[in-house]
């Protein structure tokens, strides 16, 4: 097969198919992303870890994948989307294993950390080869596809894994991915196109490391920063001495780049395309002010209404339905009118629903309640993934889809990874103050001995996100009285810290939704769109891996 010189052709005749294939890994890595916070009390228990190494099981693969994404997409254009798609797999696969064979705290954490490359291995040469072997217009309904699976993996993982261990142990969170991970290599090896920039790539050694070195101080430092009250570490290392030194070395990384006149790691051209800029101006605070929805009605529903993780993830699943298709529609959509006026429609679709939820959630609201709220954003969830994806991905040189791919994907993580970080610390402070105050107004209905102590451990409840235990040497009367009173106490004065956060969200959507005004105008296609190539059409790639 010769060398392909168009972008505008596709580099397989079956190009859904290969997709499928490829989404599978794909599914697999989000899916365990999620499953595994399902498992943390499971863990200390069955481990004997403590609750700071459960976390940092979690925490660790979130760690790795964000720092290594930059580096793993142009890895992709050097050596092909297929071929570094297929490693991350058996990484993930063979890290799985491992994971579910761990014998202490320590051996669970390499696992996870190996895991953890996996994923970043193989996460952006999925949007690398949708640019690869679909033409453009089809590729707004691949990002549905896409958008689909970002969405449903995450609120299917609790179920699966609320499941799983119901039914079996904490290890098949883990060996479940192990049969999935084989038949996923072999297929995408059979069935997949080798894919890959028909230029020959060198990588830039000394950027890999001042990306590396930066962005694990950036994500370390937001991740970290509320365990350590965003203080000192150690000796003279604090959480703002280690957020600086990443910021430094990344503003180094991009004048290294912008002298880097050979072979760049990130190729500032890149954001010479205006759709690119905004699209990852757009995504990292569209990222910023989504990542806090699920992650304060998780909170809600297990620690405020006392849900168990499987009955969470059931509750929030009609929402994870509702984004799937919604991205299959807006996909289609996008293709027709573009991705701009359809991703602003769903980023302004997604603050109402929000506003929604403030208006109708309460200390006692039960599932119903949250319906209105939840249809909403998961319909405008689903009109956001895919036309977002299309919009920065428009003009991008297929060539520098690799590229392209890690650093939109790195710009979303960070902005995810700092909501989270900002939402905690608004969440707290916020839930510090209603729980204070609650507890006064309620301090009355216990005995006096246990006022003062009731008031300032309900306040501290705060940092846990979780009700106060009653004193020990209760009586079995005092000690239910005690566990009411804290568990309204707690019910009421987190659906007002919950309301701030979730206003806080909705406003910053909104300056998400006007920022994609900056998106140039979409180009409709002349021809009709068409999944399969004709004779002598040919894609800008290289038959070899």
């Amino acid at each position: 097969m010769p060398e392909v010189k168009s972008p505008e052709q596709p580099a397989t005749r079956h190009p859904w198919r290969v997709l499928a294939l490829m989404c599978i890994g794909f599914f697999m890595s989000l899916l365990d992303g999620s499953i595994v916070n399902v498992a943390i009390p499971t863990l200390i228990h069955s481990m004997d870890a403590s609750y700071d190494q459960v976390l940092w099981v979690i925490d660790g693969y979130l760690l790795l994948f964000s720092v290594l994404l930059i580096t793993t997409g142009r890895l992709g254009d050097i050596f092909g989307y297929r071929r570094l798609y297929v490693i991350g797999v058996i990484t993930f696969t063979i890290a799985s294993a491992l994971c579910g064979l761990a014998g202490s705290p320590t051996q669970l954490l390499v696992a996870r950390l190996l895991q953890g490359v996996g994923g970043a291995v193989l996460f952006p040469q999925v949007i690398s080869s949708i640019l690869s072997i679909f033409p453009p217009q089809l590729r707004g309904r691949a990002f549905g596809l896409f958008g689909a699976i970002v969405g449903f993996a995450p609120i299917v993982g609790p179920v699966l894994g609320g499941f799983l261990l119901a039914h079996l142990s904490w290890r098949w969170i883990f060996f479940i991915n192990v049969p999935i991970g084989v038949a996923t290599a072999v297929l995408a090896l059979t069935f997949a196109p080798p894919m890959r920039s028909e230029r020959r790539h060198r990588l830039d050694l000394v950027g890999v490391a001042l990306a590396t070195a930066g962005l694990s101080g950036v994500v370390f430092g937001l991740i970290e920063g509320e365990r350590y009250d965003w203080g000192g570490i150690a000796g003279p290392i604090s959480i703002t001495s280690v957020i600086v030194a990443g910021v430094a070395l990344l503003a180094v990384f991009v004048l290294r780049q912008h002298r880097q006149r050979d072979e760049p790691l990130m190729p500032l051209a890149l954001f010479r395309a205006r759709n690119f800029a905004v699209g990852n101006g757009v995504g990292f605070v569209f990222q910023l002010g989504m990542i806090g929805i699920m992650f304060v009605l998780v909170l809600y529903l297990q620690m405020a209404r006392g849900y168990s993780a499987l009955e969470t993830g059931l509750v929030v699943l009609p929402n994870a339905v509702l984004t799937a298709v919604g991205s299959m529609y807006a996909g289609r959509l996008s293709d027709t009118f573009g991705g701009k006026y359809i991703l602003l429609a769903g980023m302004t679709l997604l603050a109402v629903g929000l506003l929604v939820l403030v208006a109708m959630v309460g200390p006692g609201s039960g599932a119903w309640s949250l319906l209105p709220g939840l249809t909403i954003i998961g319909i405008a969830s689903g009109a956001t993934f895919a036309p977002l994806q299309q919009a920065t991905m428009d003009g991008v040189d297929p060539r520098l889809a690799g590229a392209a791919s890690g650093v939109s994907s790195t710009t979303r993580q960070i902005g995810g990874v700092l909501g989270t970080a900002v939402l905690g610390a608004l969440l707290s402070a916020r839930l510090s103050s209603t729980l204070r105050g609650e507890a006064e107004k309620r301090a009355g209905r216990l005995p006096e001995d246990l006022r003062a102590q009731f008031i300032d451990n309900s306040a501290a409840a705060a940092h846990d996100y979780r009700p106060p235990t009653p004193p020990d040497g209760l009586s079995a009367a005092t000690t239910g009285l005690y566990e009411r009173v804290t568990a309204d106490t707690f019910a009421t004065g987190f659906v007002d810290a919950m309301r701030t956060a979730l206003v806080a969200c909705a406003g910053v959507l909104v300056a998400a939704a006007l920022c994609c005004f900056l998106f140039s105008a979409h180009k409709k296609p002349h021809k009709k769109p068409t999944a399969r190539p004709t004779a002598g059409q040919r894609a800008e790639t290289t038959p070899h891996d």
